[in-house]
């Protein structure tokens, strides 16, 4: 009880206290003191999140939320410095009272400010971040900047795919590749690149710095990404460190994520977690939840589960409809069709990521075919266009971040240009393919048998 404090709430034309809660669902209620344990208390732990969620789900709640005043008090003598506060309000104007209930009292806005600000600044210094390093690799940081995947970088986050160029050395030709970037500390607190490449298929029958994969771990991370429970990898020989592993599904590498980094929240999407739901979703667990409130404000359930590749609690459907699943992870779906112009599944796809897309064979009023650039206007939902013109001084000025759907199947269909996952295939890649498929690479494994096999005879 020490640890933790009570959030009381008052009217402001009224000098009765009661107690702010909050009930499982995300909804908030007050209710009046009672003597000894009280079970509606919102206990506030010091370092904990409710009081943040507490006042989101107020403010979006409430139709009138400056009519209420908060003071937070500690938990183990909230009676009486409750009676204190309420004989306070009878003579406010008293330098001892105003005292009291400035030293209580809780502003929603600085809580719910705070909190923001927190997550605006980036984790990582970008200072100490070695940016030279990553020109081996054909990218800079102002590349990064354009491409807004900088904010990735800094957040310990991966970024999206993107074009990688290895410079082995003057007279050897680089290696042209896709991947994605993070960053990795170093001893010395500075920031150096890692470069993730594209794999032709997860390494799950190989052990995991000591980690063994069952079958069933082996379905978990096929179909939802994640194993599933806790494993303890031995990263430092004679050193288990207990992590968390997903899937990274574009470059499909192993990703681990260290059990005690995980914080799970008390609430989620408007709904509080009891202590076994915590618990599951602490030992990586999915765990299904039911009347989580969506961006729309419309209710929803599905199953929760930590995915150590993205570094947050994800939402699983294994029942609903593509379209609600997309809508529900806060994602606008596109329109199938842009001025009259049906659109293909790979420009939709690309619109989703935020990339912005061409658009060739669209009709005016007087009959004349013309081309342009839409993108997904994110705040609207609609679709926002530019002209040619237009979309290079944006793609100079890095404020659209282009469609590179394709690019590999141009390099490979039309130049003969490869990289490490296309290299040995002799079939034209399909629209939008950037690997070879599991007949492809089937066909590729095959075919490097029988060289191998053949030059054993030989």
């Amino acid at each position: 009880m020490k640890d933790q404090d009570v959030l009381l709430v008052k009217e402001k034309d009224k000098n009765d206290l009661q107690v702010a809660g909050m009930d499982k669902k995300g909804s908030i209620k007050n209710t009046k003191p009672k003597d000894g344990e009280n079970p509606d208390l919102l206990k506030i732990d010091k370092n904990g999140t409710i009081l943040e969620n507490f006042f989101e789900n107020f403010m979006r709640q409430t139709k009138n939320p400056t009519q209420f005043d908060f003071y937070r008090v500690p938990a183990d003598k909230f009676q009486e410095v409750m009676q204190k506060l309420q004989d306070a309000f009878k003579n406010p104007e008293n330098p001892e009272s105003k005292k009291l209930i400035d030293k209580h009292r809780v502003n929603p806005n600085d809580i719910l400010k705070k909190e923001q600000q927190t997550q605006q600044s980036p984790a990582i210094d970008p200072n100490k971040v070695l940016w030279e390093l990553f020109e081996k690799y054909g990218v800079t940081r102002i590349t990064f900047e354009k491409t807004k995947e900088i904010d990735k970088l800094l957040d310990y986050r991966k970024t999206g795919l993107m074009n990688i160029t290895i410079k082995l050395d003057d007279e050897t030709q680089p290696l042209r590749t896709d991947g994605r970037f993070s960053l990795r500390k170093n001893e010395d607190g500075n920031f150096t690149p890692a470069v993730h490449l594209i794999r032709h298929k997860p390494e799950l029958d190989r052990p995991y710095f000591g980690v063994q994969f069952t079958e069933e771990d082996k379905k978990n991370l096929l179909a939802t990404g994640n194993l599933g429970r806790i494993v303890e990898a031995e990263f430092k020989k004679g050193e288990k460190t207990p992590i968390l592993l997903s899937l990274d599904k574009e470059t499909n590498e192993l990703v681990a994520f260290r059990k005690d980094w995980l914080k799970v929240p008390d609430t989620y999407k408007g709904v509080q977690l009891n202590d076994i739901q915590k618990y599951m979703l602490g030992e990586g667990k999915s765990v299904h939840i039911e009347d989580m409130i969506s961006s729309k404000g419309k209710p929803f359930s599905a199953d929760v589960q930590f995915n150590a590749d993205k570094r947050y609690f994800e939402l699983l459907f294994t029942n609903q409809p593509k379209q609600e699943q997309k809508q529900e992870n806060g994602q606008k779906d596109v329109p199938k069709t842009f001025r009259k112009k049906e659109l293909t599944e790979d420009q939709r796809d690309s619109l989703r990521e935020g990339k912005t897309v061409k658009v060739d064979g669209l009709v005016d009023k007087k009959g004349r075919d013309y081309s342009g650039y839409i993108t997904l206007n994110n705040e609207t939902g609609k679709t926002d266009f530019m002209f040619p013109k237009d979309y290079k001084d944006a793609l100079a000025a890095g404020r659209v971040i282009p469609d590179d759907r394709h690019k590999t199947q141009v390099e490979v269909n039309s130049n003969g240009k490869t990289n490490e996952a296309t290299k040995n295939v002799k079939e034209p890649l399909k629209t939008g393919q950037t690997n070879p498929d599991e007949k492809q690479t089937e066909k590729q494994e095959n075919e490097e048998k029988a060289n191998k096999k053949k030059g054993r005879k030989m």
